[in-house]
């Protein structure tokens, strides 16, 4: 991949902005560069731009050299950056599965950049020749999400392999839910596929969604792009402090947490489909379920009714009538499951 005529041409030239902690590395003994007040210790500092030491622990974690890391507030914000990276607007466009993360297409319409979609078949996998087609001489970026949200299930990898192997633009793998899944994360193959870009999270399995940090990891020439477009001080020294505190105390808990969170998802899917008013709980490798039911609309708004929310996924492209839930923790399962049998019962 020749990445300088990938890159917009204006942000390959672009001079970023140089903040004071760029200049200098170490502990000083006096700070009197960034106009920052020299009182209330703790938080009057700018924080450290790149997340140097929270991006050490994560390459230990990750087994990724650190330079390939991007730190973003959430995922929303790599994702937004590729567009503004690599798509000028009202000129290039991007490709992407549907349905799909509503984000990838809210960040096309943002960017003023045309969102191609190309429809999962009915079991939720794509067609690598059909997304290969949609693409032309101005698409940039295929954008895919695996596990998908909201099927919750993996694409297939040999599809995936095809599209990284023959698009000539960026590829971007969305695992937010990878943790989840008992299949390998595409982070092993970044080195044989420069033009690979993969998203995990700390929402999801780590438990950090108010927090708000993603992964962006890449090539170091493309994550030297990310950190030239990112704003300086993206995350606080707060997110990355806890976070970082986190990854050191927290490994064990985030192992049994997905371990319960799989336990239940079973449970969850097999005690739906004992129910009359489910017609489907459809394969997850995910944190949730998508269930189709005889009528999402109604029983979404009695869920709502009894305190119980989900997300109501019958307007979404493939998903007619179906709810996506959430595992919860066995009491949150269990009290949806009680409310769906009354409401089974009631229909009797």
């Amino acid at each position: 991949m020749n990445l300088e005529s990938t890159v917009r041409k204006n942000i390959f030239n672009l001079k970023p902005y140089s903040c004071a902690r760029d200049e200098f590395k170490g502990e000083a003994s006096a700070y009197l560069d960034a106009n920052e007040n020299p009182f209330n210790k703790d938080y009057n500092r700018y924080p450290d731009p790149l997340q140097v030491e929270l991006k050490k622990r994560i390459s230990q974690i990750k087994k990724i050299n650190p330079e390939r890391i991007m730190l973003g507030n959430g995922s929303d914000e790599p994702i937004d950056l590729v567009f503004r990276i690599f798509c000028e607007p009202a000129k290039d466009n991007v490709v992407a599965i549907e349905p799909t993360y509503g984000m990838y297409n809210v960040c096309a319409d943002i960017n003023n950049v045309e969102y191609r979609k190309v429809f999962l078949n009915e079991n939720f996998q794509m067609d690598a020749e059909q997304l290969l087609a949609a693409a032309d001489k101005h698409t940039k970026v295929i954008f895919l999400c695996s596990p998908n949200n909201p099927s919750g299930n993996l694409l297939n990898n040999s599809e995936i392999q095809k599209i990284i192997e023959r698009f000539p633009g960026i590829v971007v793998i969305d695992e937010a839910y990878i943790d989840f899944s008992d299949k390998p994360s595409w982070l092993a193959d970044l080195d044989k596929y420069p033009n690979l870009i993969v998203l995990h999270t700390f929402s999801k399995a780590w438990g950090l969604a108010s927090l708000r940090c993603g992964m962006a990891f890449a090539s170091q020439e493309i994550i030297a792009l990310f950190n030239k477009v990112k704003y300086p001080y993206n995350l606080s020294t707060l997110i990355q402090q806890t976070i970082l505190k986190q990854l050191y105390v927290g490994g064990e808990y985030k192992d049994e947490w997905v371990k319960q969170i799989l336990s239940e998802r079973e449970y969850l899917a097999d005690t739906l489909k004992s129910l009359s008013i489910v017609e489907k709980v459809y394969p997850s490798d995910a944190n949730f379920l998508l269930v189709k039911v005889n009528d999402a609309n109604a029983l979404y708004k009695k869920l709502i009714e009894k305190g119980v929310v989900v997300r109501n996924r019958n307007s979404v492209s493939l998903c007619g009538n179906c709810l996506r839930v959430t595992v919860g923790a066995k009491e949150e399962n269990d009290f949806l499951i009680d409310v769906l049998n009354d409401e089974t019962s009631t229909l009797h």
